[in-house]
């Protein structure tokens, strides 16, 4: 059972940087030739957003236009683990930001991803 664990979250005053992390166990990844792992965030009242997205087996990556130049997301191999370094944090960054992951292919819906961690909150003051 794949199960996702994220760290990094905390408040932060605009124009700062956070890293969050999202550290990935029970598959051994090098077995599957597609996995595909993202970032979303939620505000209350709102579905979930997404902001990045990364191939393990490629390394290809993908950004929310709202996200590109700010947010970098990449992955350590030997850790099995995720990054989203985000950078020139806004107030409206402010979010419950989730870890998400698909054997295979996926885009930018929540709906393609199975398997979620349980959250950090962010929270980017003015």
């Amino acid at each position: 059972q794949v199960q996702l664990v994220e760290s990094g979250g905390g408040l932060v005053q605009a124009g700062g940087s956070l890293r969050l992390s999202c550290a990935v166990s029970g598959v051994t990844l090098s077995t599957y030739s597609a996995f595909t792992m993202a970032w979303f965030r939620q505000v209350p009242g709102k579905e979930r957003e997404f902001v990045a997205g990364i191939s393990w087996n490629t390394g290809s990556t993908s950004y929310a236009d709202s996200m590109k130049g700010r947010f970098t997301i990449s992955r350590d191999n030997a850790e099995k683990t995720v990054y989203l370094q985000m950078n020139s944090l806004k107030p409206e960054d402010t979010a419950v930001h989730y870890c998400a992951a698909r054997f295979g292919f996926a885009g930018r819906s929540q709906y393609e991803y199975r398997y979620w961690g349980q959250g950090t909150q962010v929270t980017v003051s003015s």
